[in-house]
């Protein structure tokens, strides 16, 4: 990041997100987001995954062996495992992880873009990013409109649409494969709803408080091979015969003949 009070602040933000997510609010938000996420992850595979976000842990339902999470400062690390490092310079090698999750993240770190090209950096080809968003058209979108809550998590930051993520992703050579909707409810009422959840999730209205996308890294383009132009055989040497005029036809000079006169 781009200097210590950036990263503090971002501390202060994760450990204000910590406690959302443990709220009844957040509970109920992280359990519609992880039945979502369930048949994403059987399908999954490799050896190293990645979760960036604040919430409790996702990944552990995926069949990846071997999962790390990330936190912005020590004190904030949950095991002696986290990755703590600021979120634009990930201390992990090149196409290292076959996942990464971004959890509700781009909406409060102050470069997402930096944190995408991190993220692009670090996956395997054909490797799968998920982000989780919050989005502005569901409930908690219009709800968020009051200046109140405005102020805190998970109503401040920048919500965007997946439209401009696309743009986003495809600049950092991500291809979308799909964008899922969960958290339907009614006004007041908490996501929790299974018949709401079940009609909103069949349909995919972009309606519920959160969307899901995965993305696929864009397989290496393969070099094009030229076809190489050939100087022998057909087309070299003295089978190139002789170069002929275009155009009209070649008229022949008559012989000329000498003739005697008597």
């Amino acid at each position: 990041m781009s200097n210590s009070q950036d990263l503090l602040a971002l501390a202060q933000l994760f450990r204000e997100g910590r406690r959302y997510w443990s709220s009844p609010d957040g509970v109920a938000h992280w359990r519609a987001e992880r039945a979502c996420l369930g048949p994403v992850c059987e399908r999954l595979h490799g050896l190293h995954s990645l979760e960036l976000g604040m919430g409790p842990t996702l990944t552990d339902m995926s069949p990846i062996h071997h999962s790390m999470r990330w936190a912005p400062t020590v004190e904030l690390a949950e095991q002696a495992s986290t990755l703590v490092c600021p979120p634009d310079a990930l201390a992990l090698p090149d196409e290292s992880l076959q996942l990464v999750i971004i959890h509700h993240l781009l909406e409060i770190v102050p470069n997402p873009h930096r944190l995408l090209q991190e993220t692009a950096r670090l996956t395997s080809d054909d490797g799968c990013l998920i982000i989780f968003g919050w989005a502005p058209l569901g409930v908690a979108g219009l709800s968020r409109l009051s200046p109140g809550r405005r102020r805190r998590l998970p109503w401040r930051g920048q919500w965007r649409t997946p439209a401009k993520l696309r743009d986003w992703l495809a600049f950092v050579d991500f291809r979308i494969e799909r964008v899922d909707y969960c958290g339907f409810h009614l006004p007041g009422r908490m996501p929790g709803n299974a018949a709401l959840e079940t009609l909103g999730r069949r349909h995919n209205v972009p309606l519920g408080d959160s969307y899901i996308i995965r993305a696929r890294r864009r397989t290496k383009l393969a070099q094009v091979q030229r076809p190489r132009l050939r100087l022998g055989g057909a087309l070299g040497g003295s089978s190139l015969g002789h170069a002929s005029r275009v155009g009209r036809p070649a008229v022949e000079e008559p012989s000329r003949r000498t003739t005697e006169v008597e």
